[in-house]
């Protein structure tokens, strides 16, 4: 729907010059196809900014060779796949699959193991061209994060839509990476929008079009509805947003509480949560999933190490250390065991990490086999003052820190396969 303001003409902008001028297929200065056209192009100011596949991507062009083929970012047969390039999601290879599944679906593939402070570094650097447009970033991971640019167009000279096109340019310019943008008046809109048209995306949602932008959608496009959530909506006969306005918001309330609030005002595109710049990490984990449930000592304590190497590798990245470990394991009965152990000083290490997270498992009856393992650090920290204090108890932790630290600088150099402990290989 075009709003009064622009009956004959509509604001458009070329993503490739960054060119400004009324509608058209095609920019009248470079001739580009890349056209973004809106009524209120030039007055929306919230955006969400999401990286096309981005550890994909950023192996990519660390090696050319694998430019053309699909590749998945994960860990061996019997793990899942991070994330995967557009050429393997053509295959239907998805986050989160088995990746004996993946595999089958896509057996060319080549399977590449995470390089998490790669990525947080290439992450960190998108971070900084965003501070060079607003202070207001809201990061929700690496490689995604919200923007509010109120304000920012007296500053630069150029509005919001100008600048973020010219954000993804300069990625990727400079870095080799490329990202979608979704643009709108809040943040839930935002980040709807930028799933429109991945990859290299810009899409764009007014307010005078949000209540027919959204009747027809399905229920499960609203950010936290899960499967769990989905199907509890399903029974009542919701399963678009036109079904959920039908409800009234008391009885949505009295079903589900706050979050059928949160459905109400959601179903009608209303969302007042501000971009917040200020949020801190609270916790570091990673999980996996198994293609079937184990109970295989061997194979459970390999993936406790991987899965702590992990998340050791994240804190790492990131500057920061953990006070305490989480053991997550769920049963083939689906129930959910949590263990947690604090620990004195806090530590990014791997090797006291997956120590802790050992002994957490070994102090678990172990009645049913587990279909999902996971590892976590909380109460973070920042890493100067963490693995200072030793253990009288183990004399040789010390000795496993120095050599994990030196282990890192080798894989820094080398790559990270230059060295694999055993316990890996499980």
């Amino acid at each position: 729907m075009m709003p009064p303001a622009y009956p004959w003409r509509m604001p458009a902008l070329c993503r490739d010059c960054l060119a400004r001028f009324d509608q058209s297929a095609r920019c009248p200065a470079c001739g580009g196809p890349r056209v973004t056209s809106h009524p209120e192009l030039w007055d929306l100011t919230i955006a969400h900014m999401d990286c096309d596949a981005f550890y994909a991507s950023v192996e990519k062009r660390d090696n050319p060779d694998l430019r053309d083929k699909p590749v998945i970012i994960g860990g061996g047969r019997r793990g899942v796949v991070s994330t995967a390039c557009y050429i393997a999601r053509i295959k239907g290879v998805r986050s989160a699959m088995p990746m004996f599944q993946a595999l089958k679906l896509c057996p060319e593939a080549v399977v590449v193991r995470g390089r998490m402070d790669v990525y947080a570094k290439v992450s960190a650097q998108i971070r900084t061209m965003m501070a060079d447009l607003t202070p207001a970033i809201e990061p929700l991971s690496l490689d995604e994060a919200f923007l509010d640019l109120s304000g920012t167009a007296r500053l630069h000279g150029q509005p919001p839509a100008v600048l973020l096109a010219g954000l993804v340019n300069r990625m990727q310019r400079e870095l080799g990476i490329t990202g979608s943008i979704g643009l709108s008046h809040n943040k839930f809109l935002a980040k709807l929008a930028s799933d429109l048209d991945k990859p290299r995306g810009f899409s764009v949602i007014g307010r005078a079009e949000t209540m027919d932008f959204l009747r027809d959608k399905p229920v499960r496009m609203i950010w936290g509805i899960g499967a769990s959530g989905q199907a509890s909506l399903d029974k009542i006969g919701i399963r678009s947003i036109s079904d959920l306005r039908r409800w009234d918001r008391g009885d949505l309330c009295a079903r589900f509480g706050a979050m059928g609030d949160r459905l109400w005002h959601l179903a009608r595109g209303e969302d007042n949560r501000r971009v917040a710049p200020d949020r801190a990490i609270k916790s570091i984990s990673t999980e996996t999933t198994f293609a079937e449930d184990t109970a295989d000592p061997d194979l459970l304590d390999g993936h406790i190490w991987r899965l702590a190497e992990k998340v050791a590798d994240r804190a790492k990245a990131k500057g920061l250390a953990g006070r305490t470990v989480t053991l997550k394991l769920k049963r083939a009965d689906f129930k959910l065991l949590t263990r947690r152990q604090s620990l004195p000083d806090g530590t990014q290490i791997a090797d006291r990490i997956y120590r802790t997270a050992r002994l957490l498992f070994d102090q678990t009856d172990h009645p049913q086999p587990y279909r999902l393992i996971g590892i976590g650090l909380s109460e973070l920290i920042a890493a100067g003052g963490a693995d200072r204090s030793g253990d009288l108890l183990d004399p040789g932790q010390a000795r496993r820190i120095e050599a994990e630290r030196a282990t890192d600088a080798i894989r820094a150099r080398f790559g990270p396969d230059a060295i694999l402990k055993g316990r890996a290989l499980r």
